[in-house]
């Protein structure tokens, strides 16, 4: 009663302080002198900081609110567990659904107010160019523009340059793409060692000589096989700058698709490599290839001290916009950057592709003449009917002028008088011959040209840094600075089109189980990297390394000490479960949570019999629920089923389980199943361990419910249908279906890369009604719906906190029979979503859309790393995904994502292939629906804000700027969040392989002292290499990522803990029983100290911000 009154009092201290400094902000601005002066009228700024500050008093009083609401809950809480048993098993009650007691425990969700302003609040000046805006507001009409077909005819004037020379950059390059079409080794082989050996010599013979190289993995490779001669010759060639190492990544990635771990990963790669091995520091970013670019790459650029970057396949539309405006040059700037610390200038490259015949200038058929390997007699020619010709004394003036033409006429497109003209293409310069070629014909025009003052020119060959770096002097800037009058850009540039409507969109999915094995490397390179770094930690917490004694223990290769839960007998196919064999001795399970916060999750293993009985490190028995294992719809594996526990496992931690044989008819809770038929003569087989019902033919809507919400299923197609929260009385719809498109019956139809559609999806059809599986229990129930090409999953789970908060769903399809279609699964709310709909980009940050009408349907498609969703004034819907793949919502209330594609013909973008390689591919989601709280109830504070928002901005308004809220950015909640980490970042299940443990045996492992604040994600804990030798070093990489999020969605109740730091960290008190030697702040891949090595470890990072750093444990 006492704790009680004191909750009471507090809340209404927090309530009057909260009031009383309302009134003194009003009575401030009403007795302001400068208000007077102005005859009364508000200046416009002090109504913004009014504003402003109304709605930040209105969210911490719903902050308070809702912590004095939390207070109370846990009191009562932990009154309930006081006054109750220690432990409480599950039950089931009389309506058929399971109860899961609460934990003795409390949970808390404790957000600093100051820590939600980052979502709320302005952004500082607003950039000249956004994307969003530019593409609403661009016709798209595609006019036929002349020998430049995508873009206008360009004129000049001869005296445009008398008062300042054109300075041209030609810049030799080869872009190697590993594994395109050929394997990494056979384009090595036959090709890119070919291309570096003859680098090196041709380089040599004429120091004016330049060359551009992106692609670290292919350098690092050939560098193993070059002499100790070469090798210093190549550093001589880097040293002089003669070699460019442009980016320094391990590979060009693409920038759709790719998680930022992996971005940021092989970036490091690249960058430590190029330190250690030519002492090269990369300066500029060079992204020729990509499908499309996202803004997650230049602020990993920028974070890494690189200072200026070029890309070039934008939509055509949006580049004939850039240059008719003399945009193409401009510093990009995140959407949440309110201060130009994230700034790099970018150069888009204006026109059709980065070959030699769209580099010189606006006409290709000029510019193919000047590709010297295209001479008469070569393997290639121009299209143009044209070919080169040699250059002479005879015709050097008339060639020299043609080519002048084409570059006076593409410096007009920008902003200043330097001009860069890449000079490549893909696998280039990998016959000697070649290299004469362009050499030597391009000297002679630059000689020609340099010596004619009156032709106001200087040409030479350059590197990307170089044409940088007389831009900037040119415009009297340090490098990486904003030249004046050079714009600013925010956003994206996704969706890309070559020409006419051919959007690559459709790789956004192509290949989905590659994508999806993709994702399951980045968790295996986590898990590898986690206890590589922790194996310290481990050993000063325990006498025996990691799981045995080191006395006793010893590594044999040829049997492991652990095995892996989920195998795959090849790369190309669906992992299996591992069997744990039951017997008379004790078997153990190590269980790893690579998550740098404490999770509580559901651990399924599959076992030889139901009779286990499951025992923690304690020797605690668990409660367990026993569930049938199943081969097919109809058909129970008589010897293996599944038992599933929740587990609780400690942040970057350890746990272990003992399964026994042996039956506790207390602990040791079965599923029961019904099977839905709906007519087909199918048998089904049956265990006595698990309770079955079969249903011949009923059709009837079901439900399942856990803690938080009801979920109903189509009782005839087994799909979701809605959900309605345990404290609404309203359901929301949400209503899934599965469609097909097609591709065009005209020439150019769907391929590996484009999404060309006949039409509208069309509702998929079976050719036989599905058979459902209904799965109920104490810790989790589940439908799975088999369909011919499907085997659609959605489970829920009676758990508190981020578990029992959304629905885990899975698709396994499988469409090998298919020609020419695409499977797509649609979700249908009643969300007001007013055409906008919300991606992200690499699962680093969310990037606003809308729904183009006057655009194509495959327009319309984005790239989903990780997640989607649409949201109005009172909910928001997000689809979590563990695989990359296409997303839309095309129309309101909507998600629709492609989940298999299956193609016959190559779409002519060079893959001279289509997609007949399908494997049986699982898609693995979760659906997370949350409830908004600021807004849906508006009360005083939220009106008064409302009338000066409007009175501010109602005149200035435009839709074109607005994506429902007004904001140009938006943010998952902390809930969504963790829901995807939890997804991404699985629990690793570890069976041990002895039967028998020598010593002490298996024990937990807590290297955390407590988890990091739930805005942190420890992105990476990677070794570093030592400088001399192979080995790794006693330094280790760790890379912090602070996410911004949304505090306008609920975040009551949540079941699990949960505090902000406003941004701080103690790393020197963060591992158990392990100091941090020294700590020190670097670039993103440190490559460049931040500041000098510090005994203090506490750390601060900004929203969204991620930070290196340099440290040794000890």
């Amino acid at each position: 009663m006492k704790l009680k009154k004191q909750v009471t009092v507090c809340g209404a201290a927090i309530f009057c302080v909260a009031v009383f400094s309302l009134y003194l902000m009003l009575d401030r601005v009403q007795h302001d002198p400068t208000r007077h002066q102005n005859g009364g009228n508000f200046p416009r700024s002090q109504i913004s900081v009014l504003q402003n500050r109304i709605e930040q008093l209105e969210q911490l009083l719903e902050e308070n609110h809702e912590i004095i609401s939390h207070i109370k809950d846990s009191v009562l809480e932990l009154t309930a567990n006081a006054e109750g048993p220690p432990a409480l098993l599950p039950y089931y009650m009389a309506n058929g659904s399971w109860v899961v007691p609460p934990e003795p425990r409390p949970s808390f969700f404790s957000i600093s107010p100051q820590d939600c302003q980052f979502a709320l609040g302005g952004r500082g000046q607003k950039p000249e160019l956004q994307m969003l805006t530019i593409s609403e507001e661009l016709p798209f009409d595609n006019v036929d523009g002349g020998v430049w077909k995508q873009g206008f005819d360009i004129s000049y004037s001869p005296h445009d340059w008398d008062a300042e020379d054109l300075q041209v950059f030609v810049v030799p390059h080869s872009h190697n793409d590993p594994g395109w079409i050929k394997t990494f080794d056979k384009y090595y082989t036959e090709q890119t060692q070919h291309i570096l050996n003859s680098m090196v010599s041709k380089l040599q013979e004429d120091p004016r000589r330049r060359f551009l190289w992106a692609e670290v993995s292919f350098f690092a490779k050939w560098w193993e096989n070059i002499n100790a001669q070469k090798k210093a010759a190549v550093r001589r060639l880097v040293g002089n700058g003669q070699l460019e190492i442009v980016t320094g990544g391990w590979v060009m990635p693409d920038e759709a698709n790719s998680h930022y771990f992996a971005l940021i990963d092989q970036l490091i790669e690249g960058h430590q490599w190029l330190e250690k091995n030519l002492g090269a520091t990369p300066r500029s970013g060079w992204a020729v290839d990509p499908f499309g670019y996202s803004p997650t790459i230049p602020y990993l650029l920028r974070r890494a001290n690189l200072t200026s970057m070029l890309i070039q396949r934008v939509h055509y539309a949006i580049k004939k916009h850039f240059a008719s405006t003399h945009s193409l040059e401009f510093m990009w700037r995140q959407t949440w950057d309110s201060d130009s610390s994230t700034d790099i200038f970018c150069h888009m490259m204006p026109f059709y592709s980065y070959d030699v015949p769209h580099t010189c200038g606006p006409d290709p058929k000029i510019c193919c003449q000047f590709d010297f390997k295209r001479l008469p007699g070569g393997r290639i020619n121009c299209p143009w009917k044209v070919p080169p010709r040699a250059i002479t004394e005879a015709n050097v003036a008339e060639r020299a002028a043609l080519l002048l033409d084409q570059y006076r006429k593409k410096s007009r497109l920008f902003r200043s008088n330097v001009l860069l003209v890449p000079l490549g293409d893909d696998f280039r310069y990998d016959k000697p011959q070649e290299w004469d070629a362009q050499f030597f014909n391009y000297q002679r025009l630059f000689d020609f040209l340099n010596s004619k003052p009156d032709l106001h020119v200087q040409a030479q060959f350059g590197t990307l840094s170089d044409y940088f770096d007389a831009l900037y002097k040119k415009t009297g800037v340090e490098p990486g600075a904003r030249p004046p009058g050079f714009p600013v850009l925010s956003g994206d540039f996704f969706s890309y089109a070559d020409r006419e409507d051919h959007y690559w969109t459709g790789y956004y999915t192509s290949r989905p189980f590659y994508k999806s094995l993709d994702r399951v490397l980045e968790a295996h390179l986590r898990l590898l990297r986690s206890l590589v770094n922790l194996k310290q930690v481990i050993i000063n917490a325990a006498h025996y390394l990691v799981l045995g004694d080191k006395e006793t223990y010893h590594f044999d290769p040829e049997a492991p000490f652990l095995q892996m839960d989920e195998t795959r007998l090849n790369h190309d196919t669906l992992p299996e479960r591992t069997v744990i064999q039951l017997d008379s001795s004790p078997r153990y399970v190590v269980l790893f949570n690579p998550l740098e916060q404490e999770r509580l999750s559901v651990v399924s293993l599959l076992v030889s019999s139901p009779r286990v009985r499951v025992l923690s490190e304690e020797g605690q028995p668990l409660a367990v629920q026993i569930s049938a294992h199943w081969s097919s719809a109809t058909d129970m594996v008589s010897d293996v089923c599944q038992v599933s526990m929740p587990i609780r496992l400690p942040a970057l931690g350890l746990s272990v389980l003992q399964l026994q044989l042996g039956l506790d008819g207390h602990r040791t809770l079965p599923s029961s199943v019904r099977v839905y038929l709906h007519g087909r003569q199918l048998a089904v087989s049956r265990q006595d361990a698990f309770p079955l019902r079969i249903i011949d033919s009923g059709t009837s809507d079901f439900a399942l419910s856990n803690r938080y919400m009801q979920v109903w299923f189509s009782g005839l197609t087994g799909l979701l249908k809605s959900i309605r929260r345990v404290d609404e009385e309203q359901e929301r719809r949400v209503d899934m279906e599965f469609l097909i498109y097609g591709t065009r019956a005209s020439k150019d139809k769907s391929g590996a890369y484009l999404f060309l559609p006949d039409r509208e999806a069309q509702p998929y059809i079976p050719k036989d009604p599905p058979v459902l599986r209904v799965t109920e229990g104490p810790f989790f129930s589940e439908v799975v719906a088999y369909y011919e090409h499907i085997r659609q999953v959605v489970r829920l789970y009676n758990l508190p906190g981020v578990e029992g908060l959304s629905l885990d769903m899975s698709s396994l399809v499988d469409i090998r029979d298919y020609i020419n279609k695409e499977l797509a699964l649609r979700i249908h709310t009643d969300i007001d979503s007013q055409g906008a709909f919300f991606t992200d980009l690499n699962g680093f940050q969310v990037q606003p859309r809308r729904y183009l009408k006057k655009l194509p349907l495959q327009a319309n498609f984005y790239p989903m790393p990780v997640m989607a969703y649409i949201q109005d004034a009172q909910n928001r819907l997000t689809l979590h995904t563990a695989q990359a793949l296409g997303v839309s919502s095309l129309h309101d209330g909507q998600l629709e994502v492609i989940l298999d594609r299956r193609l016959m013909q190559d779409d002519n973008r060079g893959l001279g292939q289509g997609l007949k390689d399908n494997k049986r591919t699982c898609n693995h989601f979760r659906l997370l629906l949350e409830r908004r709280t600021l807004g849906s109830e508006p009360g005083f504070f939220s009106k008064l804000a409302a009338m000066f928002r409007d009175l501010i901005f109602h005149s200035s308004r435009t839709n074109n700027l607005e994506v429902q809220d007004g904001h140009t950015s938006s943010y998952p909640s902390l809930l969504s969040h963790l829901t995807s980490m939890y997804l991404n970042i699985p629990v690793f299940a570890l069976p041990v392989a002895k039967r028998q443990l020598p010593g002490p045996g298996l024990r937990s492992f807590h290297p955390l002292a407590s988890s990091l604040p739930c805005d942190f994600h420890l992105l990476n804990l990677r070794t570093l290499q030592a400088e001399d030798d192979a080995l790794p070093s006693a330094e280790t990489a760790l890379i912090l990522h602070r996410k911004g999020f949304d505090c306008g969605l609920e975040a009551k109740n949540l079941g699990f803990n949960c505090s902000t730091s406003q941004g701080k960290a103690a790393l020197g008190s963060l591992f158990h029983g392990l100091d941090v030697g020294f700590l020190q702040p670097t670039s993103l891949t440190l490559l460049y100290p931040l500041a000098a090595p510090s005994n203090s470890t506490d750390v601060y990072l900004e929203p969204m911000e991620i930070a290196t750093f340099r440290l040794r444990l000890g």
